[in-house]
């Protein structure tokens, strides 16, 4: 008796051939040939005529449903023959051979004895003769041949793509790659590998050809080949060309009737989003996303360990305050912290790859001209934890009034796209939208994508030597309101600006003001406050658009000028922020000192930063202290100064100079800070030394080898060596070396120059030149002296030079009458151990001078006669 049994048709390999699948056990495969019959072949050489359409008709009549299958008998090779009928009654061979895709084979029944076997042939060669007779199938005058092409390179693909394709699912390799066969005509196919866009699964087991070793399934890999094989295996799709990859593979979406196979794999946590797919699919990317978030979720399959990210609760709202790079953005928060942030998914142009390189300059002045300053919305995205030599960082998603700025950059070609991870979760939103955003900005050759060489200004240093400077001061002095950019805040009062219109940048000294120097980057040293000048710098200039006035230059290549940041002065910003201190006579030269005047009284007013100590009372009255301006010099030179204070001589440099302290206030001031200022350095308590090794510029207390008492000093010079310092008594002007270890910081408010200034400043005796002979030099020192040491005097200051911090003064002894002849200026000259210069200065020619300067003429002329000093071997201005 035959055997029968049930199955499930799990693909047809011929019009009379099945395999089938147990329905107890998928896993389980059988081969099942049709008996008494035969059908044209598939070949990979080529197809036999009417192969194709034999098993089609096969194929739709079977696949994917369950058969009751009985054997007629079986070959040595283990191949079972028989019959099967399907469970709406239809019989198979018998169907196939009415429709004509079956020929009965012509030795069919030749070994059978059985009535019921001959009886079965002959119903066959009934059916035979009557798809004969009706050109049906096989028998039909046409020829059959369908051409079968393997090659995707054998087609114009351009023709093709974005368009839908009948298809057939001719074999499932893994859940993401299929032999898909095309049915681009009725006489016209094309067989070749596809990748099912926008998915990647995990791999099945496969055997290495060249050793022949079996490598492991990933997890999942085989479930998501059967998940595919029970839907799509020889299935009718409508199949989608959406392009080719890198190694020549067609990329498509497979539509089963019920949808797209890859939405279907992703719900069920079977696959992964494709990045690299997400361009060829555009818009369609976004189900994709949402179905694999739906899997990750409920931590199907692949995401079983999914970590659901922590949601932010929104954006923020928040203010750029630097642009670091064309990725890199710092904000500050409502609360007034400063983070990093990092733009989700884009990374600007990398310094290791040339084709980029170039462009990094150019691309972060795009961002800094969106951003700086600038009320922005900021949605974190995630956070990268810390690892070797990256800081941990919060990556995000910029909005300016509604725009996404990450997207603006990939589609201005600034940035490009990051390939995340599989399980990188940490990207932005909008992620398929950004990759859309850089194919367009290559297929219009944008920005880094243009091929051409970069647009980026190239920008000289004028501030590297005085020489330089000197050069730009004509062109830059002879224009207001020079556009900038303020590069760098170097300290609160010291910029590095860009000038695009000249391609240089300078460094920008504000006029009017010193600001206290900020410290280090490991915040060492510095002075008071210097921190906080420099964060006001940074929050109100840094990389801001600004304009520049530029009147002069310092001593080391530095512009001084002022700084507009939206048309207001941020000297003026800074000083009412009690960050400045205002330098009277650079003020009114650059034309601005009583806007910042008015501005510092309102500081000290109001107790702020420099002033928190301020007491008007130990105040020297500010006209007192200030300074002619140049613009008043010519009317200085019309009219005598009468500007006499009480002064006491400290010190004599050893280049002549002066240093001399105004009696007054200042120095009232300085004996009540001294006598507390000697007791707190006996008390033990404070006597902790310095931290480190002092720096040039720095105030501290020093020890005073002489009396060994400690007094305000500030560091000219060091010797690392011997660990000594060279320091200036700023209170009296002279100057010694000192141990390291007898220095002490000067950081205590009630001590510090902003408590009271350094009472000792610079003077010459005006309209005398010092002899230049060491000799005489030494004699005239030593005379200048003995006139002048522990006695109390009055100087007519005849000329301030603010931009030396220089005095021009003339000494009269206090017991004296007053009157020039008694000064100390004439008795140097008297006793030959000065000259009147013979070119003067422009201060010292005018009528105001032209008595003083006979009178010194006179008393040089009777000391040469005299043959005093300097001319006891004649006059040596005749050489």
């Amino acid at each position: 008796m035959a055997k029968q049994f049930f199955a499930n048709v799990k693909l047809v390999l011929s019009g009379d051939t099945l395999v089938l699948a147990s329905q107890n056990n998928p896993n389980a495969e059988r081969t099942f040939s049709l008996a008494f019959v035969t059908g044209p072949r598939l070949n990979k050489d080529g197809d036999e005529p009417f192969a194709f359409q034999s098993r089609d008709y096969l194929r739709k009549l079977t696949v994917g449903k369950p058969v009751q299958c009985t054997i007629l008998y079986t070959v040595p090779s283990g191949r079972e023959y028989g019959y099967a009928q399907l469970k709406d009654g239809t019989q198979i061979p018998d169907d196939l051979v009415k429709a004509g895709w079956l020929k009965v084979r012509e030795d069919a029944g030749r070994k059978e004895e059985s009535e019921e076997t001959l009886g079965r042939l002959e119903t066959l060669r009934n059916l035979e003769s009557q798809a004969r007779s009706e050109s049906k199938g096989l028998w039909s005058s046409t020829s059959g041949a369908i051409e079968v092409n393997n090659d995707i390179g054998s087609i114009d693909f351009s023709q093709w793509k974005g368009k839908s394709v009948d298809g057939i699912v001719e074999r499932v390799l893994s859940g993401d790659r299929c032999l898909v066969r095309l049915k681009l005509s009725d006489n016209s196919h094309l067989q070749v590998m596809t990748l099912i866009a926008g998915i990647r699964t995990p791999s099945t087991e496969r055997v290495n050809q060249s050793t022949g070793t079996t490598q492991a399934a990933e997890e999942f890999g085989n479930e998501a080949r059967q998940f595919v094989e029970q839907r799509l295996l020889q299935r009718d799709v409508k199949v989608e060309l959406v392009g080719t990859s890198s190694q020549g593979q067609l990329i498509a979406s497979l539509i089963h009737p019920r949808g797209s196979i890859a939405e279907f794999l992703l719900a069920d946590g079977l696959a992964r989003c494709n990045d690299f797919h997400s361009t060829l699919l555009g818009s369609k990317m976004a189900a994709f996303r949402a179905a694999e978030k739906k899997a990750q979720g409920s931590k199907l399959r692949l995401h079983k360990d999914h970590v659901a990210k922590a949601t932010s609760g929104g954006s923020s709202d928040m203010t750029v305050t630097r642009v670091m790079s064309s990725d890199t953005i710092f904000v500050r928060t409502k609360n007034g912290d400063e983070k990093r942030i990092n733009l989700s998914s884009v990374r600007g142009p990398r310094a290791g790859e040339p084709s980029e390189a170039p462009f990094r300059d150019e691309a972060k002045e795009y961002l800094r001209k969106k951003l700086i300053g600038k009320h922005v919305k900021v949605s974190i995205d995630g956070s990268k934890p810390a690892t070797d030599g990256f800081e941990a960082r919060d990556v995000a998603t910029v909005t300016d009034k509604g725009k996404n700025i990450n997207t603006a950059l990939v589609q201005d070609g600034w940035c490009s796209v990051i390939r995340h991870r599989k399980d990188d979760t940490d990207r932005a939103p909008n992620y398929d939208e950004l990759l859309a955003a850089q194919e367009e900005a290559k297929t219009q050759k944008k920005g880094i994508w243009s091929g051409k060489a970069s647009k980026a200004r190239a920008y000289a240093d004028a501030s590297e030597s005085v020489q330089k400077a000197k050069l730009q001061l004509s062109t830059l002095s002879r224009q207001k309101k020079v556009p900038g950019v303020v590069d760098f805040c170097k300290a609160g009062s010291r910029f590095t600006v860009l000038i695009p219109r000249e391609s240089v940048k300078i460094t920008m000294v504000l006029a009017g003001v010193r600001a206290p120097r900020a410290p280090r980057a490991n915040g060492e040293g510095g002075e008071p406050f210097g921190q906080e000048a420099l964060e006001l710098a940074n929050r109100r200039c840094n990389q801001r658009d600004c304009e520049i006035d530029v009147y002069d230059i310092d001593k080391v290549g530095g512009f001084i000028g002022d700084l507009y940041i939206g048309r207001e002065s941020f000297a003026k910003v800074l000083v009412e922020e009690g960050l400045a201190q205002v330098h009277q006579y650079s003020a009114e030269k650059a034309g601005n000192a009583n806007e910042l005047l008015a501005a510092e009284k309102k500081a000290k007013e109001g107790r702020k930063a420099l002033w928190q100590d301020w007491d008007p009372s130990q105040e020297v009255d500010d006209d007192e202290e200030a300074a002619p301006a140049e613009a008043a010099e010519s009317e200085a030179t019309d009219k005598k100064a009468t500007d006499y204070r009480e002064v006491v001589v400290t010190n004599i440099d050893s280049n002549g100079k002066l240093k001399i302290q105004e009696i007054g206030k200042g120095t009232s001031a300085l004996e009540i800070m001294m006598n507390e200022f000697k007791k707190f350095h006996i008390d033990s308590k404070n006597s902790k030394p310095l931290d480190d090794a002092p720096k040039v510029g720095m105030y501290v207390a020093a020890k005073f080898s002489l009396d060994g008492q400690w007094y305000r000093a500030r560091v000219r010079s060091n010797d690392r060596t011997a660990k000594v310092s060279e320091v200036v008594y700023i209170d009296y002007g002279n100057s010694e070396q000192v141990a390291w270890s007898k220095l002490r910081p000067l950081d205590q408010p009630q001590f510090n120059v902003q408590k009271l200034r350094g009472q000792a400043v610079d003077a010459v005796l005006s309209f005398i030149q010092l002899p230049t002979a060491t000799d005489y030099f030494r004699e005239a020192t030593d005379f200048i002296a003995d006139a002048t040491d522990g006695r109390t005097l009055v100087a007519s200051f005849d000329f301030v030079d603010a931009k030396e911090g220089l005095n021009y003064i003339t000494l009269f002894d206090e017991k004296a009458s007053g009157s020039f002849t008694d000064s100390i200026n004439k008795d140097v000259v008297a006793a030959g151990y000065a000259m009147v210069p013979k070119k003067l200065k422009a201060w010292e020619r005018g009528r105001a001078s032209e008595e003083v300067l006979k009178k010194l003429r006179e008393v040089e002329t009777e000391a040469k006669g005299n043959r005093f000093g300097m001319w006891q071997y004649g006059d040596i201005t005749e050489d």
